[in-house]
């Protein structure tokens, strides 16, 4: 049987070490992810009496409604997303599953301290984006790439330079923003709000500058956050997509073609930038850090946009460092690798085109 306590020091240990993620199923001891790998971090296999004991303690701690629902038909739970805190210790988000008919959770833990973008090594330009007075601004990426700190230290970015009222809509918050200089509403989606489309036409009422929705899930999404940009308001989000090109292609296909032509022109018209992210293994093998492509809107990629067949992208972003600070993600590898932050390895192993990147450090180095 599972002590309460053991349960504790998990958690406890996953933040001290700096932990991504802890997975938890039957049969099964405890495991972490340690860089790229996942490693166990207990001897002892955990049976469905602990796996459903855990799952009790966090939906009673959570303190969302929908979460004492689920304690009530806990046969019934799956594929749900909620977030805890263990006093002293530091937060949580969960993922709470099944397979093969029993529970399965993932845990990620959320750093107490809300990042900044120095501290994450992120593109100085991004601090310029973050305060950009309307439009729409996408944090892209793969599951696990990053997204959410990265929007959270340009919220936070925000909140200590300017005089704004911020609304974010998230499933489930994450960090914690405290009042600085802008003033902040954190929303959850089933504890404070039906859904994201509810709070996105909700927040439209709350007289907001800034609006952060925690992901563009569909057209319902996709629509009202253009339409918040086209009003006057900043509007952050992130779409699971892996590049700029994918970002702009995955917006079109929410779309019927017959729409096409004028979406493309509402993003030409209301899209700042879209900031994809992939995480790599840093040199001292310390945790991972972003590499970043970052597009923005200059006239070379609006037109591109407005083509029927809009792709192509990376030249453009290629050669747009001076004066926009674009980056393409072999960029971004060139320079983390110059600065001997990552390994050439672990450069070449990532990009995308292998051959761009060696060319790249070929050219920089001349």
């Amino acid at each position: 049987m599972l002590e309460a306590s053991i349960f504790d020091k998990i958690l406890a240990a996953a933040v001290q070490l700096g932990t991504s993620d802890i997975h938890i199923k039957v049969g099964a001891p405890f495991m972490i992810r340690d860089g790229d790998d996942i490693v166990a971090g207990t001897e002892d296999r955990l049976d469905a009496d602990d796996v459903s004991r855990i799952v009790r303690r966090i939906l009673e701690s959570s303190g969302r409604g929908s979460s004492q629902q689920h304690l009530q038909n806990l046969d019934d739970l799956s594929d749900y997303d909620t977030s805890f805190s263990l006093p002293g210790v530091g937060r949580y988000r969960v993922n709470i599953g099944r397979q093969r008919g029993s529970l399965t959770l993932t845990i990620r833990v959320i750093p107490h301290t809300v990042p900044d973008i120095d501290s994450l090594r992120l593109p100085e330009v991004l601090k310029e984006i973050s305060i950009a007075p309307r439009g729409l601004v996408l944090v892209t990426g793969t599951t696990g790439s990053g997204k959410s700190t990265t929007l959270a230290a340009m919220l936070n970015h925000i909140n200590q330079t300017v005089a704004r009222k911020v609304v974010t809509i998230e499933d489930p918050i994450e960090f914690l923003l405290r009042d600085k200089e802008s003033y902040i509403l954190q929303r959850e989606v089933g504890g404070d709000t039906a859904s994201f489309g509810s709070a996105l036409r909700a927040a439209l009422r709350q007289d907001p500058d800034v609006i952060m929705v925690g992901e563009l899930r569909d057209r319902e999404t996709v629509e009202i956050a253009m339409k918040a940009a086209e009003t006057g308001h900043t509007v952050f989000s992130t779409v699971h997509t892996s590049s700029a090109e994918g970002t702009i292609i995955r917006l079109l296909g929410v779309f019927d073609p017959t729409e096409q032509a004028a979406v493309r022109g509402r993003l030409v018209d209301n899209l700042i930038s879209i900031i994809s992210q992939r995480l790599v293994i840093r040199s001292d093998e310390h945790g991972r850090v972003a590499a970043v492509e970052v597009m923005r809107m200059t006239s070379a990629i609006k037109e591109r946009i407005t083509t029927a067949d809009p792709k192509g992208f990376t030249d453009l972003i290629e050669q747009g460092w001076n004066p926009y600070q674009m980056q393409t993600f072999d960029q971004a590898l060139t320079r983390l690798f110059k600065e001997k932050i990552i390994s050439f390895e672990t450069g070449l192993a990532s990009a995308t085109s292998p051959s761009n990147f060696k060319r790249n450090l070929m050219y920089e180095g001349s």
